[in-house]
Parts: C-alpha cells; structure tokens; sequence
C-alpha cells in the first residue's frame, strides 16, 4: 500500500487546512487510517484515527478543531483542521493499519503498517 499525503501549507493562527491521503495497491476499505504529526525535536503523535468498522478517535487537543474522514470511492483520508494554532505546527503523516485496532491501539504508530511521506503543516502566530 502506498499512501501520498498532501495539502500542508502556511497559515496563520486560526486558520483552516484540509490535508488529503490517497491510498493504493490495497483494499483501502479495510484499513485503519490514521494521521499522526512530528514537531522538531519531538516525538511522533497520534492526532486522528478512523477505524474502517466505524469510529473516530481524536487527541485531545484537537478535539472540536479537527475532524478526521474517509471516501473509500476515492480511497482517500482527510484531516479538516479548523482554527489551527501555533503548536499544531508538524509534519503530518497519514498511516493505514490492517490489523484490527481499537479505541486505545489506534493511537499507537507501532500498530501502522504503512506510511504516507508526510506533509508540512506551519501555523504562525
């Protein structure tokens, strides 16, 4: 599977994006998709999580701002990121999973089996 993120950009705080993550080479409907960010000097972190039986997990400091969804028509994932701030600044990845995963797994990069390239994201004040 391969995946291509895109739609990383500049903005000023309290902006909005709309990140994109097209799959293929898989059954993208059977996947749990994920985006998951890296700030310099950070570790990387769980943002949004979709689970392809249904759900949707977000981190906490994104909840209300940011809305993780999936077309399988289009075998894409998006992240909308509404009134963006400083600290969501990152390099974003967007990850399948195929195994089963739940509530607390899909949060975890480990359990990803592919990646995206990742995508910048720069929020300034």
């Amino acid at each position: 599977v391969q995946l291509q993120a895109s739609g990383g950009g500049l903005v000023q705080a309290g902006d909005s994006l709309r990140l994109s993550c097209v799959a293929s080479g898989g059954i993208f409907s059977r996947y749990n998709m994920g985006w998951f960010r890296q700030a310099p000097g950070k570790e990387r972190e769980f943002v949004a999580g979709i689970r392809w039986s249904g759900g949707t997990y977000y981190q906490d400091s994104v909840k209300g701002r940011f809305t993780i969804s999936s077309d399988n028509a289009k075998n894409s994932v998006y992240l909308q990121m509404n009134n963006l701030k400083p600290e969501d600044t990152a390099v974003y990845y967007c990850a399948a999973a195929s195994n089963r995963l739940i509530s607390t797994t899909i949060r975890a990069p480990g359990n990803y089996d592919y990646w995206g390239q990742g995508t910048q994201v720069t929020v300034s004040s």
